[in-house]
């Protein structure tokens, strides 16, 4: 790790545990949970300046910086967040949270059940968008946190976002809503449902109790990542990448890999299957499919987002077509329907849904002049 005056560093995580038992959306409850997190930069003492970072669904706690000095890569949106970056942690407090379900250290379905002493496996109940906010909400409560500065986040992060300034109006000033959606499309979840099947019929899945069974249900988990990753990215950008390259420079007429992009999708599928818990991927992909606003409200999305009181900014991607710009215009519509003070960017870039993910300085240089805005108006 080569240590930049832009990186905030090595940074530890944090863990936070709740003991008062939380009743789910579903139902269900949990007797109690733990959170991890960390922190960058600094809470002001009028605690006027944090901002909460909610990641998307392979995403977690670690957002920025680096865990240790062998670290070959920082946290997944260390290109947005630092000293001087877009979000930058010279003025703001930023917190990224590993979301409950999760497999990054927060109560999920690898932890041990208290009632017992098991993993929770199967157990584990379904979590939502909702449930996420909710002990978000505990963890700024323990915080000392009664307001953020903005509560930002992308894809399935946009959509916390987005229920944060509905469950909680009076405590986001703004809201950063990047490359997300109201709703799934038909077509998104149908992507979900083939990558959920394709881990639940994985031989070694066992029902969802596989650690008791001492495997993981690699060969599914992959397959779910390499179909989830060829919509994160656009054709262009395949084609640019890999194009038709062949590995060996001619066909080997057999199903082995010969293809540039078929070698490119299995590392990516193996890596993943190598740090991911299956359960996790299917109630990340659950809480993308049950989120939808608008549904206690006949539909009517300007009414779902009624309550809302913060500041926008929405931010959309040309080349993605797995959240496409015209599913961010249905959130800007309906929330200058309700006179809401809303800021909109169509970002032309080639990367795909990934797009919020990549250093493109046009997108940041939008999301700083925002920040700078928020910073002033918290005086930090």
């Amino acid at each position: 790790m080569h240590q930049h005056p832009s990186s905030v560093g090595i940074i530890a995580p944090q863990s936070m545990h709740f003991d008062a038992p939380i009743t789910l959306r579903s139902g269900a409850v949990l007797e109690s949970y733990d959170l991890v997190y960390e922190t960058y930069g600094r809470l002001n003492p009028e605690k006027s300046n944090a901002i909460l970072i909610c990641h998307a669904l392979s995403g977690d706690h670690h957002v920025a910086g680096f865990h240790s000095a062998q670290d070959k890569k920082p946290g997944w949106w260390d290109n947005m967040i630092g000293p001087g970056k877009p979000i930058d942690t010279d003025h703001f407090f930023v917190i990224g949270v590993n979301n409950l379900g999760g497999c990054h250290g927060s109560t999920g379905p690898a932890s041990i059940n208290p009632r017992t002493g098991q993993p929770y496996g199967a157990a584990f109940p379904v979590v939502t968008v909702d449930d996420w906010v909710q002990t978000q909400a505990q963890l700024a409560d323990r915080l000392g946190i009664d307001t953020f500065a903005a509560v930002v986040g992308g894809s399935l992060g946009g959509m916390q976002v987005l229920q944060w300034t509905l469950t909680f109006p009076a405590r986001v000033r703004h809201g950063l809503v990047i490359a997300s959606a109201p709703k799934l499309t038909a077509q998104n979840i149908a992507f979900n449902d083939v990558a959920r099947q394709a881990i639940i019929t994985d031989p070694d899945f066992h029902g969802g109790d596989f650690y008791a069974h001492g495997v993981t249900p690699k060969r599914g988990l992959r397959l779910a990542r390499m179909l989830g990753h060829i919509t994160y990215l656009s054709d262009d950008v395949m084609g640019a990448k890999f194009g038709r390259v062949l590995r060996s420079g001619e066909y080997q007429f057999g199903y082995d890999v010969e293809f540039e992009i078929e070698s490119y999708l299995r590392y990516q599928g193996d890596k993943f299957a190598e740090s991911f818990d299956a359960n996790t991927y299917l109630l990340m992909t659950k809480a993308l499919d049950y989120f939808d606003p608008a549904r206690l409200c006949d539909d009517n999305l300007s009414a779902a987002l009624g309550p809302a009181q913060a500041g926008f900014l929405v931010v959309s991607f040309t080349s993605d077509w797995r959240f496409a710009p015209s599913r961010s215009r249905e959130i800007v519509k309906a929330l200058l329907d309700n006179n809401l003070d809303v800021s909109y960017a169509e970002v032309t870039a080639a990367h795909g849904h990934d797009a919020f993910l990549m250093p493109d300085p046009h997108y940041h240089d939008l999301v700083r002049a925002y920040m700078e805005h928020v910073a002033r108006e918290v005086a930090c």
